[in-house]
C-alpha cells in the first residue's frame, strides 16, 4: 500500500511540474516569440519521412503587421465569441458535441444497411465538427499533438485557461496566426498571403482574407482549390460578418 501512494504522489508531483513548465513557457510568450509548435515540428518530421525534405514557409511579423481585415475574418469564421469567452466556448461545445451525435448515429444506420447489401464495402466514417476556440486550437498546436483522447483534452483545457490567464486577446490573436497552417508546409498569415496573393500580410483585402479564413479548418484540402466555388460562397458570407467584428 505505501509502494502505491509512493508512486500516486511521484504521478502527482511529475504532473504539476508538467503544468509549471507549461506555465513558464506561456508567461515568456508575453516578451517572446515562440520559433514553432509542436505541430509545425510534427509536420516537419512527417515531410521529412514522406518527401525526404522540409518544405518549409513562415516568417513572424508584428500584430500592426497583419491586416485588420484578416483578423476580422478569422474571428468571424473560427471564434465568434473571441472578445467574450474565457477560452472555452461552452454553447458552441455543445452544439458540436450534438451534431456530432446525430452524425455518428446516421453513419451507424448506413453502416447497417451496407452490412446487409454490400458487405465488402467499409463503413462510412462520420464527418466530425469541433466546437474549439481560437484560445483552444493555438493551445493544442502549441504544446500538443493530435489524439483525441480525454486526458488530451483536459490538458489542452488547462493550457487554453492558462493563455487565457497570462497573455491579452491581442496577444493570443497575435500568435496564432504567425504559426497556423495554411496549406502543407505553410505557416502563418504572411507565408500564406505571399503563397496565394504574391502579398503582405498587412495588405491583404477583405476577400482576401476571407478566403483564407475559410481554409483554415482544412488548408491542406482547401489548397489544391483556393478558388473552389465552396471557398467562394463560403467567403462571402464570413466577409458580410467581418463588420460586426471587434479586433483585440
Amino acid at each position: 500500500m505505501k509502494q502505491f501512494w509512493r508512486l500516486a504522489a511521484m504521478l502527482l508531483v511529475s504532473v504539476v511540474c508538467l503544468q509549471l513548465f507549461f506555465a513558464a513557457r506561456i508567461a515568456l510568450m508575453a516578451v517572446v516569440s515562440p520559433q514553432s509548435t509542436s505541430f509545425q515540428r510534427s509536420e516537419a518530421l512527417r515531410l521529412l519521412r514522406e518527401k525526404h525534405q522540409v518544405l518549409w514557409a513562415q516568417q513572424w511579423v508584428d500584430d500592426a503587421l497583419i491586416s485588420r481585415n484578416l483578423k476580422r475574418a478569422v474571428i468571424a469564421s473560427e471564434d465568434a465569441g473571441f472578445n467574450e469567452h474565457g477560452g472555452v466556448d461552452w454553447d458552441a461545445l455543445e452544439k458540436a458535441w450534438d451534431k456530432n451525435q446525430r452524425a455518428q448515429e446516421a453513419a451507424d444506420k448506413r453502416a447497417a444497411r451496407l452490412a446487409r447489401t454490400h458487405p465488402a464495402k467499409p463503413p462510412p466514417v462520420p464527418k466530425v465538427i469541433g466546437g474549439s476556440t481560437i484560445s483552444q486550437q493555438l493551445a493544442k498546436n502549441l504544446f500538443l499533438n493530435s489524439e483525441r483522447n480525454l486526458v488530451r483534452k483536459g490538458q489542452e483545457l488547462v493550457l487554453t485557461l492558462m493563455l487565457e490567464a497570462m497573455l491579452s486577446k491581442q496577444r493570443i490573436l497575435e500568435i496564432y496566426l504567425n504559426n497556423v497552417e495554411w496549406g502543407e508546409g505553410v505557416f502563418g498569415a504572411q507565408a500564406a498571403s505571399r503563397h496565394y496573393y504574391r502579398v503582405d500580410a498587412a495588405r491583404l483585402g477583405p476577400n482576401q482574407a476571407a478566403r483564407l479564413a475559410v481554409m483554415l479548418p482544412a488548408p491542406k484540402r482547401f489548397e489544391k482549390r483556393p478558388g473552389s466555388p465552396y471557398v467562394l460562397g463560403r467567403a462571402g458570407t464570413i466577409e458580410a460578418r467581418m463588420g460586426a467584428v471587434e479586433v483585440p
